[in-house]
């Protein structure tokens, strides 16, 4: 791949687009195959490219059900595209690459480095390295431990089972196989069984927290003071993210539920929404506050250089950070004694706004297409942006123009929004000249 790539002089950025679009266009091609559907019969093309897009984007929409539509030959697809997409299609390159024995040039690396949200180049090759070993790992440990509850009760069926949700969870996808049991049910069958809610929120909360926070923790340990200021705002904000909304999940959403489920409903739903898409509860029961939270979660999303989409935590933290330092007349922005630079405020209110904007256009192109309430038509673009996957349950019914927003929509968030940008409008140069300053007034 990294030569389909190299032989025209195109940017990172745009080795990173085409990449997950050719490995998005294979996926729906080898899900096309008639051995890829349970009745043995070609799957329209759209259903293929929306099912293709969410795995490779990890987003975890269907438009089937992933258990009684798709045979073994097609789940495995769809698993080796959730992978592929929780990795990046630029890691998987470089993986298969370092295992040929190749040397991998400078811009290659450089590649790699924007792939992984990394800080600098040098040491990429063998960061990509551990990358690699912490993904089998967590999949392998997770698999191993729903392989305890699955096994009694699928037979020799409970190891795919194990495997196939751990990879799903851990790569924050969504994708699931409980429908032999109900259709579309995720892992509502599971909402008070500690073992799987635990295994699965581990392997969501560690596949979001981003390969650089990893590598701060494997190096210093609980010595939390010697971790970079990224990781530290990222383990702060999800710590936020997850207690507060899980506090309201608790007494008033799940307030009617036994108070073992309703721990384990709440501490749930709190998880999913950063981008896993599981689902324990029926989402159509919660309130439009519940909802409405559930939007903001499913929006922020995971931490850079991770498995998981959204806006990222550090960008809600940043643009957070600025509005603390107006309120308190600081001139910049800050974190654990250390200011923000302005290039990230920048770039966070950008992507914020990309974000902000894609989120509501695409609801209201879905609700304007589908004739459906606004607010349920926003939680699903707020899904697909985000790269969840919970739903209200309108995707499967939703029409060509509907599914082709959500498709982009799914595209956009996994790549990335500065990604996108960068890839597609032509670079200025800076120049030493700059324009005269004058004041406006906001607020």
């Amino acid at each position: 791949m990294w030569a389909l790539f190299y032989r025209r002089q195109i940017s990172s950025s745009q080795i990173i687009l085409l990449g997950f679009a050719f490995v998005i266009a294979l996926g729906a091609l080898a899900l096309m195959l008639p051995v890829s559907s349970n009745t043995r019969t070609v799957t329209p093309f759209l259903d293929c490219l929306f099912t293709s897009t969410s795995a490779v984007c990890v987003t975890g929409l269907v438009v089937h059900d992933t258990a009684t539509h798709w045979s073994a030959f097609g789940q495995t697809v769809i698993l080796l595209l959730i992978q592929i997409g929780g990795m990046g299609v630029i890691t998987v390159a470089a993986a298969i690459t370092m295992a040929s024995g190749k040397k991998i040039s400078l811009m290659q690396r450089s590649t790699m480095q924007n792939a992984v949200s990394a800080h600098h180049v040098g040491g990429i090759v063998r960061f990509t390295g551990f990358i690699l070993k912490g993904i089998f790992l967590f999949e392998l440990l997770g698999a191993l431990a729903l392989m305890t509850v699955f096994i009694p009760e699928y037979g020799m069926k409970g190891i795919w089972l194990a495997v196939f949700h751990s990879v799903s969870a851990f790569c924050n996808a969504g994708f699931d196989l409980m429908g032999t049991n109900s259709p579309y049910s995720s892992l509502s069958a599971y909402a008070s069984h500690p073992v799987v809610n635990i295994t699965v929120m581990l392997l969501i909360i560690m596949g979001g927290i981003g390969f650089l926070t990893w590598q701060d923790i494997r190096q210093n340990g609980i010595h939390i003071r010697r971790y970079r200021m990224q990781s530290k705002v990222i383990l702060a904000t999800t710590g936020i993210l997850l207690i507060i909304p899980a506090i309201y999940f608790f007494f008033f959403e799940f307030a009617a539920e036994p108070i073992g489920k309703r721990i384990w409903l709440s501490l749930f739903q709190s998880v999913t929404p950063r981008t896993a898409g599981f689902n324990t509860a029926d989402l159509t029961v919660l309130s439009e506050t519940g909802q409405t939270l559930t939007i903001g979660l499913m929006l922020i999303g995971g931490s850079p250089g991770s498995t998981a989409g959204g806006m990222k935590t550090t960008t809600f933290a940043v643009l957070a950070a600025c509005a603390v330092a107006v309120f308190r007349k600081r001139e910049n922005g800050q974190f654990f004694g250390r200011r923000i630079a302005d290039d990230t405020v920048k770039n966070a209110v950008t992507v914020f706004l990309l974000y902000i904007m894609l989120f509501l256009a695409g609801g209201m192109i879905i609700s304007r297409a589908e004739n459906l309430p606004m607010m349920t038509c926003l939680f699903e673009s707020a899904s697909a942006v985000g790269t969840v996957g919970l739903t209200l349950g309108i995707t499967p019914g939703l029409g060509t123009v509907s599914r082709l927003v959500l498709i982009c929509l799914m595209f956009f968030g996994r790549v990335g929004g500065l990604t996108l940008i960068f890839a597609t409008l032509p670079a200025t140069k800076n120049t030493l000249s700059r324009l005269p300053l004058e004041k406006i007034t906001v607020g």
